[in-house]
């Protein structure tokens, strides 16, 4: 047997290590990472070593080597012969969480450019891509050069990442699913990570959520995430900042597809519900302060139409019509309220995972979504709310649907007095 076929470690000797809570050696881990994406390392082992992680954590400077191993598995992109700086924001997702559609025109609307490569949504959180395919003729597939085009004549691009970014962590990603380990920071954080920064944007921003409806529903878990993420960023030279924002309540009032498009709309014409309007507010104060323009009126781009205008043109460059009418649901069924009083509490998650029921969302990655389908909130907890009036209307292109979507909203909102203390939608800014 010749040499050059002898393998430099061995995972079995990786995942002691790691199970008796000591650090794995630098080289060591970048071997496990390539030897799993080589399809040396079996997914039986991967799997041992993400639960050792879960239970025994990793230092700083492991999550930093895990996450260059993972970019490493892949194709690392440039932009650096745009001529301007690229920003990008990641969201860890929650109910009704739409930011990404008015806030990448909103901040290119500024000279600056916006690569934002999204996902599909699996679950009770939407996908920015899901939402987007609603309009007639939008597509999410785009190559590299339409990628660069558009971001060099318009600025703003959100379409669908390319297969050659970090495949290790696409490979990690679908075995942690399976296996419990999900909710390990160190996997998580390099999970987002490796794929922002193979991406090769300058800056990046994060919208880091917690509370019922988020993936990290602990406050100091979320904030844990955060930190780790806005170091990993650094440590790789992406100027990195992250914000960390209530999910509780659902954001703004449709949760959906195509009906998150039109709040989407209605905020870049100036209009929109308070909290949406707020963080995308606030998010591109922060993209726009590491692209170099602290002082930019933000707010003054969606009063006038800049906003807007970057928006029409960004859809129609991906082959949408920001005209056409959106998909409307065959069937509408509304709740109203059985008492008069105070909204005092509409749980993110109950209502995120009735929209998905309704058809908004997918239970497999190969499910269609039905662009129609998702809830429509007429009133928002501290609103005062008289007998028989709508609180929410659901929507859905069979009516069969409605009864397991009632079963998810069981519980998941309360009418009171007194109206409840009112929390900040951003708790913490984070940096470096």
């Amino acid at each position: 047997m010749s040499s050059e076929n002898v393998e430099p470690f061995d995972a079995v000797d990786v995942i002691r290590a790691k199970r008796d809570g000591a650090a794995v050696p630098e080289d060591a881990l970048r071997w496990m990472v390539d030897a799993y994406t080589r399809g040396y390392v079996a997914d039986a082992q991967m799997a041992s070593f993400a639960m050792a992680v879960l239970l025994n954590g990793m230092q700083r400077n492991e999550i930093r080597v895990l996450t260059d191993a993972m970019i490493a598995s892949g194709e690392r992109m440039s932009f650096a012969g745009l001529g301007k700086r690229t920003v990008d924001k990641h969201s860890t997702g929650g109910v009704g969480d739409k930011i990404t559609l008015p806030l990448a025109p909103l901040v290119a609307s500024f000279g600056v450019a916006v690569p934002q490569l999204s996902g599909r949504g699996l679950g009770h959180t939407g996908g920015t891509l899901d939402k987007l395919e609603s309009i007639p003729g939008w597509r999410a597939a785009l190559t590299n050069d339409e990628l660069f085009a558009q971001l060099r004549d318009i600025g703003a691009v959100i379409c669908a990442a390319g297969s050659g970014l970090a495949p290790a962590d696409k490979k990690l990603y679908a075995l942690r699913d399976v296996t419990g380990t999900v909710e390990a920071i160190p996997l998580i954080a390099s999970s987002i990570m490796s794929k922002k920064i193979a991406e090769g944007t300058d800056a990046l921003v994060l919208d880091v959520k917690f509370g019922g409806g988020a993936f990290m529903r602990d406050v100091d878990k979320a904030r844990e995430l955060a930190r780790t993420m806005v170091a990993l960023g650094t440590d790789s030279g992406v100027a990195t900042t992250a914000l960390l924002t209530d999910m509780n309540t659902p954001l703004g009032l449709a949760i959906g597809n195509a009906n998150e498009v039109r709040e989407s709309v209605e905020v870049l014409a100036g209009g929109g519900p308070a909290d949406i309007v707020e963080l995308t507010v606030a998010l591109a104060r922060e993209m726009l302060a590491l692209a170099g323009q602290p002082d930019a009126d933000v707010e003054a781009a969606l009063r006038d139409g800049r906003a807007m205008d970057t928006w029409r043109a960004m859809i129609r460059a991906q082959d949408g019509d920001p005209d056409a009418a959106l998909p409307e649901p065959r069937e509408t069924h509304t709740v109203t309220a059985s008492s008069s009083g105070v909204l005092t509490r509409l749980d993110a998650l109950p209502f995120g995972i009735a929209a998905w029921r309704l058809g908004a969302g997918r239970a497999r990655a190969q499910d269609p979504v039905l662009h129609a389908a998702g809830i429509d909130l007429h009133v928002k907890p501290g609103d005062t709310v008289i007998e028989g009036q709508p609180l929410f209307t659901l929507l859905a292109d069979d009516d069969k649907r409605f009864t397991r979507a009632f079963d998810a909203l069981e519980d998941a909102w309360e009418i009171g007095d007194t109206a409840p203390p009112a929390r900040p939608l951003v708790l913490e800014r984070i940096t470096a």
